[in-house]
């Protein structure tokens, strides 16, 4: 099956949504910031957060620009997995840029790092989600 370029347009447009979703959902903490990055068929959402980014989740483009294909980052595996399902925001989950940052920042809340953090810390910040 061939790969789908988005079209400028629609990235254009996602970026849009992503740049609404920023004002919103971070509108005091301007030093954090969803951004994306477009690869063939592919939008990579990333967060920073002030010197820390990383990346979120990938939404494969489908053809139909409110039908993307989600797969959340794994970073206990340092990978895409479009087949996880157990995680917090996965009912935002609908097919829509919007769902996917709604599911995002639940998954990883501001703030939210396994990098640079004692196990400890890294198991009670995942247990209290």
């Amino acid at each position: 099956m061939a790969k789908t370029k988005i079209p400028t347009d629609l990235q254009e447009k996602a970026n849009d949504i992503i740049d609404n979703f920023n004002k919103t959902a971070f509108e005091n903490k301007p030093d954090y910031m969803y951004y994306p990055m477009y690869r063939s068929d592919c939008l990579y959402i990333y967060r920073k957060e002030g010197e820390k980014d990383g990346p979120i989740c990938r939404l494969k483009y489908t053809g139909n620009f409110t039908d993307w294909d989600f797969a959340i980052y794994k970073y206990s595996r340092e990978k895409y997995d479009p087949e996880e399902f157990c995680f917090p925001g996965f009912q935002h989950i609908n097919g829509t840029i919007e769902g996917a940052l709604k599911a995002g920042l639940e998954a990883y809340p501001p703030s939210w790092s396994p990098k640079g953090a004692s196990t400890f810390s890294f198991l009670s910040n995942l247990f209290q989600r």
